[in-house]
């Protein structure tokens, strides 16, 4: 878990960077910076990213999946529509970003996880299609 909340603060430390460098930022100030979630890479972030963070870091802390998938493969949608539809662009926006920002282990790791996932449920779905024929 922990490690999902630092790639979701991450990123929406990208996004924010990216999109609102014009806007008053300040370190982001949550339960999960309080428990060291961040350690030393504590986002800076906007008002509106920082409220947006702190709804996603509630939503994965009461996540009852285990193991949890990425929220756009998840079959349970816990988010609110216009939450699901901002973490869609921001992920978009910063997943390439975060390579060359200084963040490619996690990007990379992220990447994978992705990719993994996806490759299961293509295996599962011929599994199935297997069966049937």
């Amino acid at each position: 878990m922990r490690a999902d909340l630092r790639i979701l603060g991450l990123f929406v430390g990208v996004y924010c960077g990216g999109r609102h460098r014009d806007l008053a930022r300040e370190p982001h100030r949550s339960p999960a910076v309080d428990a060291d979630v961040y350690g030393r890479r504590v986002p800076v972030l906007c008002q509106d990213c920082s409220q947006h963070l702190e709804y996603g870091e509630a939503r994965r802390v009461f996540c009852t999946l285990d193991p949890k998938p990425f929220c756009a493969h998840c079959p349970v949608h816990c988010f609110k529509d216009s939450e699901r539809q901002w973490n869609r662009t921001m992920m978009r926006y910063s997943g390439r970003r975060s390579l060359t920002r200084g963040f490619a282990r996690e990007g990379a790791r992220h990447f994978a996880g992705s990719v993994g996932i996806r490759v299961r449920a293509l295996g599962r779905r011929l599994d199935t299609a297997l069966r049937r024929a």
